[in-house]
């Protein structure tokens, strides 16, 4: 999500699947698009280390509209599983702009349809907001989504396209946070750190702020388990914007910042948001035996990076 979509204001930054077929050097390949976004990024470090053989390709790099490209990657990588990042996130500018449901969902089935001919599985990351917040309590797998904005309209169709075929992965996340993108964390910070004297932060939102460091250990993790279908990750804690916000300050050590708390009527963003959004991740746990941590665990190495992004 935006982060000015819930921070006031804020200005953005410019079933089982068989084993991966092993590559002839004993190292399954994997093609990553989007490689060089917040979790893109994480996932080309995690996947290396986990015994992958990876093609990072960016969004300079590689259209995933576009099939001439897409085929072209595919013959060059020869990618026993492909994980795509790409996507259009900022979720406003989709209620009006043609090409983000072009990524969001016509570039997944571009995708699908190069894994089917080339033999790959097709790993797809979603998002919460393919719901409408309606539910009141955590959402699983089996609920039927119903998204409220273009944004959430395009990511479902792109989990349709995925879902075609049966050994594809759909791996839901909510309120993403990482180094390599601008976020909501960032927001917070910066706002804080240029000396504003109160930082209004939607508080009747509530969902599960999941690091984007996690959330490609989470997926590797269902690679090695031989996952398909969908599945929820989401780091531990429920909160609202405005509770994150003020853990992140805290952790920060700029408990002093004075936070306000505001609704997202009073925001009046052009998309409409689920106010409740909190995913279950029973399913996920049960599949890999892994505990997933609570978000303040990887907010601390967050923070600890930020301050000494050398050490």
């Amino acid at each position: 999500m935006s982060p000015e979509a819930v921070v006031a204001p804020v200005e953005p930054e410019p079933a089982v699947l068989a084993a991966p077929r092993p590559a002839p050097e004993g190292r399954p390949r994997v093609l990553i698009t989007g490689a060089a976004g917040m979790l893109g990024s994480d996932l080309v470090t995690v996947l290396a280390g986990g015994g992958f053989e990876v093609a990072p390709r960016p969004r300079a790099d590689l259209d995933v509209k576009n099939s001439d490209e897409v085929g072209r990657a595919f013959r060059d990588v020869r990618p026993q599983v492909v994980v795509n990042c790409a996507a259009f996130t900022r979720v406003d500018a989709c209620e009006t702009n043609p090409a983000a449901f072009a990524v969001n969902a016509g570039g997944v089935a571009v995708l699908a349809d190069a894994c089917e001919r080339y033999s790959a599985r097709l790993v797809q990351i979603s998002t919460d907001f393919v719901f409408d917040g309606a539910k009141g309590v955590p959402y699983t797998e089996a609920d039927e989504p119903a998204p409220l904005s273009a944004y959430g309209h395009g990511k479902r169709a792109g989990e349709e396209a995925a879902l075609r075929s049966p050994s594809a992965l759909v791996v839901r996340a909510s309120w993403l946070f990482g180094r390599a993108g601008w976020n909501f964390v960032e927001a917070i910070l910066r706002q804080a750190e240029e000396g504003r004297p109160e930082i209004s932060v939607v508080d009747d939102q509530r969902g599960k702020p999941t690091a984007t460091t996690d959330l490609a250990e989470g997926i590797l993790a269902l690679l090695v388990a031989g996952a398909s279908g969908i599945f929820h990750f989401a780091n531990r804690g429920e909160v609202t914007w405005f509770e994150f916000a003020s853990e992140i300050l805290v952790l920060a050590g700029l408990s002093e910042v004075r936070l306000s708390p505001t609704t997202t009527a009073a925001l009046a963003r052009p998309a409409a948001r689920p106010l409740y959004s909190v995913l279950d991740t029973t399913k996920y746990e049960a599949m890999t035996g892994r505990t997933i941590r609570h978000f303040r665990e990887p907010l601390v190495e967050y923070l600890a990076h930020r301050a000494r992004p050398d050490a």
